[in-house]
């Protein structure tokens, strides 16, 4: 790598504006050379929970014989227990449901959440993870020598979060899932003012595509350039920094990087007009008021969210993947005392957030969904929970098929089929069939499914059907 092109890079990042812009010239070309566009609007929203979920203790059963066999596994009767009581259970009764069927309840902090499951804006997904293959235990304990495939570095933080964000398996992968979704949606979306994929939470790999690239934000809105303004010295300097850089972009004598700074600089600045412009002018909303409250950092995410997506008229959009994230989830220690927190604020905003997007009619428009790093062990480290594999995730929105567990809920037995030590249990659904499902209701062609989640060939079940 030359000198000038690690300057060019290393400024980038200091700058933060690696990803400042939507979409690069030639991507804009690209878009605006399609046809097709869509008619309406649809936005999905991955909410991260950071660190991995003990997501066993959010939905619980609640029917005898499987409640006492999670009690067990979870130490229930010690000082060491993990168990969520029995009586303190929300319930959920399923839609369709039949007698002698199991039973199930919510994390008594997860009532807002509760309520969009019992009103069929919500579902639950049951032990779900990466995976590149249907898998049994006999095949994980004899892949080293079978080859049976496995997602890489099973438990480990960095890996499995990649895993959920690109869907890679083993490969090399240089995007994740959302950015492949805006790149097969390219034709479609070249009309839109800001990029498909938009980050509130940092950079991301589930939002980095081949050719579309994220526009990341602030939780509130858009980053500006700080000593700018509209009157004054500040609109003094901001033209004087916009003349260097179209001087800096129509010099034959600077190198391509530079130019290519110059031009991600100009566009950092117009972007953060555009997306500010439309955040302040758009609605405020009772479930997420602007002021008088104060909301978690979550919250505010979905609130601006919100607000994006009540402006997309003004932005021409037709699609949109958001990313929010939310952490604290590494939970070795503390677990029975933070969790209740944890839970209980992803439960509040989200269900703030769908209040947010009924009040403008949208909330048949939108999907929600989670990750998380993993899920947990069932047994106990005396305080918490270790690293795990499957665990549960939940979708909402007004087109979800919700009051329904998706999947094979597995019996939360120490030593039971799916469990390969600890109550780590292998996925019966796979991160692709679930984001397969996702994509195909956003507008990917099931023929281009392969390009978005690339395991989905080996899985018969292609659309887990928790979308209408």
């Amino acid at each position: 790598m030359d000198r000038n092109r690690r300057k060019f890079l290393r400024a980038a990042a200091a700058g933060g504006i690696a990803y400042a812009f939507g979409r690069t010239p030639g991507t804009v070309y690209a878009q605006m050379a399609g046809g097709g566009a869509f008619g309406d609007y649809k936005a999905l929203v991955c909410l991260f929970l950071f660190g991995g979920n003990d997501s066993w203790n959010m939905v619980v059963p609640t029917s005898t014989a499987e409640y006492n066999a999670y009690a067990r596994s979870r130490g229930g009767g010690t000082t060491s227990s993990l168990a969520v009581d029995q009586a303190a259970l929300l319930p959920i009764p399923q839609a369709g449901a039949l007698p002698g069927d199991p039973t199930y309840g919510m994390h008594p902090s997860m009532t807002g959440l509760r309520d969009l499951f019992q009103t069929g804006r919500a579902a639950v997904l049951a032990n779900v993870g990466p995976l590149l293959r249907p898998t049994t235990k006999a095949q994980y304990q004899t892949a080293t020598t079978t080859g049976h495939a496995l997602p890489p570095q099973l438990f480990s933080h960095n890996d499995q979060q990649d895993q959920w964000h690109s869907l890679r398996g083993s490969a090399i992968l240089k995007s994740g899932w959302g950015g492949r979704v805006a790149d097969v949606l390219n034709a479609q979306t070249g009309s839109q003012q800001l990029s498909l994929n938009v980050s509130l939470a940092g950079q991301t790999y589930f939002q980095a595509g081949e050719i579309a690239r994220p526009y990341v934000m602030g939780s509130t809105g858009a980053t500006t350039f700080s000593g700018f303004g509209t009157t004054g010295t500040g609109l003094a300097r901001r033209n004087a920094f916009e003349a260097v850089l179209n001087a800096s972009r129509g010099s034959t004598s600077n190198t391509v990087y530079e130019r290519g700074f110059a031009t991600v600089q100009q566009r950092a600045v117009q972007f953060a007009d555009r997306v500010n412009g439309a955040i302040s002018g758009a609605r405020s909303f009772t479930a997420l008021p602007d002021s008088g409250v104060t909301l978690s950092p979550l919250a505010t995410q979905l609130r601006t969210v919100a607000k994006l997506i009540s402006a997309r008229s003004a932005l021409s959009m037709s699609r949109q993947v958001f990313f929010v994230s939310t952490g604290g989830f590494d939970q070795h220690d503390d677990l029975v005392a933070d969790q209740p927190g944890l839970l209980g604020n992803i439960s509040s905003s989200v269900k703030a957030f769908h209040d947010a997007l009924a009040e403008m009619g949208m909330d048949n428009s939108v999907t929600l969904f989670t990750h998380s790093d993993f899920g947990r062990t069932l047994t106990s480290n005396g305080d918490g929970s270790d690293h795990a594999w499957g665990g549960i995730q939940f979708v909402m929105g007004g087109a979800v098929r919700g009051q329904r567990i998706y999947g094979q809920y597995p019996l939360l037995e120490i030593g039971s089929a799916q469990d390969v030590g600890g109550g780590r249990f292998i996925p019966t659904t796979s991160a692709d069939q679930y984001a397969a499902t996702l994509a195909n209701w956003f507008g990917v062609q099931d023929a281009d499914l392969a390009k978005v989640a690339p395991s989905i060939g080996n899985f018969a079940q292609r659309n887990l059907g928790f979308l209408g």
